[in-house]
Formats: C-alpha cells, sequence, structure tokens
C-alpha cells in the first residue's frame, strides 16, 4: 500500500497507514463502522486531536509531575516483566529432527480415534421396533424409508442418518451396540433412556495413526509448548534461587 501523507502536526506526519492501524486496533464491529470516508475522516481527526494534546502535554511539563511518573513507572514495570516473558517463550527453537523424534515417541497421543457412521430409528416401544425390524428384514421397507415414517428422532428427515461420530458421543447402550455390529447389519431393538432403537451400520473406522507429514504442525505446536513450558519452569527455579530468599507470604 502506498503510503499518503495525510496531515502533519507540528512534526509529526499523520498518513493513511495509520489510519488503517487505528482501524485495525479496535473490535471487528467498531472497525466496520469506520471504513467508509467519513469514517476515516473522523480517524484522522481523532489522531489529529491525540497529536494536538501531547504537545499541550508536553508544553505545560505534564511528564514531569509525580503522579505521571508513577504511573509510567508501573506501566513499564508490567511491559518489562511481559518482555521478559516473551524472550523466554521466544528463545525456544525447534529443529526438524527434534520435531520427528516427538512424533515417533509419541505417535499414540496423535492416532484418530475409532469412529462408525449409523443410521437409526428410534419409536416408543420395544414392540413397534420388532415390527419395523420384520418389515425391513422381509424387504417390505427400506431402513431409510422405515425411518422416515416412524422415527421419533429429528435425523428421520435424513432416512436416519447420524453420521460419523466416536465413542463417547452417544449414550453407552447406542454405543456398545453399534460398534459391536459389521457394517451393513441392522440390530436388534436397543434400548436407551430415549426409547428403543434400530441401528444400521454405514461404516466403521479402526483407530488409525496419521503419517507425520499429515499433521507436521499439530506435532510442532505440541512440542512447542511442552517445551517453552520446561524452560519457562527452568528459567524461574533459577530466578528463584537468586531472588527467592526475598519473598514471604502472609
Amino acid at each position: 500500500m502506498e503510503k499518503k501523507i495525510l496531515a502533519k502536526v507540528g512534526d509529526k506526519e499523520i498518513s493513511n497507514i495509520d489510519i488503517d492501524n487505528a482501524i485495525q486496533g479496535l473490535d471487528p464491529y467498531q472497525a466496520q463502522q469506520f471504513q467508509t470516508e467519513e469514517g476515516r475522516k473522523y480517524v484522522l481527526e481523532d489522531l489529529v486531536n491525540q497529536e494536538l494534546l501531547y504537545m499541550y502535554a508536553k508544553d505545560n511539563k505534564i511528564d514531569e509531575d509525580e503522579a505521571f511518573k508513577k504511573e509510567m513507572a508501573e506501566i513499564e514495570k508490567n511491559v518489562l516483566k511481559q518482555y521478559v516473558i516473551n524472550q523466554i517463550l521466544t528463545s525456544v527453537k525447534l529443529t526438524d529432527e527434534e520435531k520427528q523424534a516427538f512424533y515417533e515417541a509419541n505417535k499414540t497421543n496423535f492416532s484418530n480415534p475409532e469412529t462408525a457412521n449409523a443410521k437409526h430409528i428410534l419409536v416408543d416401544s420395544e414392540e413397534k421396533a420388532n415390527e419395523i425390524l420384520a418389515q425391513i428384514k422381509a424387504g417390505d421397507v427400506t431402513f431409510e424409508d422405515a425411518a422416515r415414517a416412524n422415527s421419533t428422532c429429528p435425523s428421520k428427515d435424513q432416512g436416519g442418518d447420524l453420521g460419523t461420530f466416536g465413542r463417547g458421543q452417544m449414550v453407552p447402550e447406542f454405543e456398545e451396540a453399534t460398534f459391536a455390529m459389521n457394517v451393513g447389519d441392522v440390530s436388534e431393538p436397543v434400548k436407551t433412556q430415549f426409547g428403543y432403537h434400530l441401528i444400521k451400520l454405514e461404516a466403521k473406522n479402526e483407530p488409525s495413526i496419521p503419517a507425520y507429514e499429515e499433521i507436521a504442525d499439530k506435532v510442532e505446536k505440541t512440542l512447542m509448548f511442552q517445551k517453552q513450558g520446561e524452560v519457562y519452569k527452568n528459567k524461574l527455579d533459577e530466578v528463584k534461587a537468586k531472588f527467592g530468599d526475598i519473598v514471604s507470604y502472609m
């Protein structure tokens, strides 16, 4: 983006880039309101006013007030603390060999869980479930059509399709029955707190470990978080060993 000077307050130049930076510092809803031509003019005027106030403060030596100095000292203290933390964390570097070794040593932590894809029909009674099951087995109706006609679950509009889910996402009885089935099977009625289910297993995926190349970013983030935690703790231990005797808890 070409830089264009839009105003000068003394020696201070205010450009279109300054306006963009000011708008980007707002929350998205506020920023949207200042993207118009009028909005940008308002931001420019505000930046000019801020510079004028700065000049007023310097001219009246407000920066020499004791209250100001005290506040600035507190700000400097907080910024310095955060700066030190950032220095510690950004000092951590990872090599490709480290990341690869971490992946090899922790493969199981990156594994894709076992999942199933199933459809179901939910009804209020076991008798009703058995009637529907008999019709499906006899070929009088497809599982999907039976779901649309009889199921009390909103999934009936999709022929009972529940999509793909892993362990822990369904009630125990439903999960146990589903993961014990073979693909293509239709279950006997399964009772849960919601009623009686007929389940059709569409697909089942066994747990798998993705190749390193597929999850390299995830491996790097995980290892970086771990190493940063270790480096931060070691630095704190070093600092406590030097200054710990001046700490007291009330």
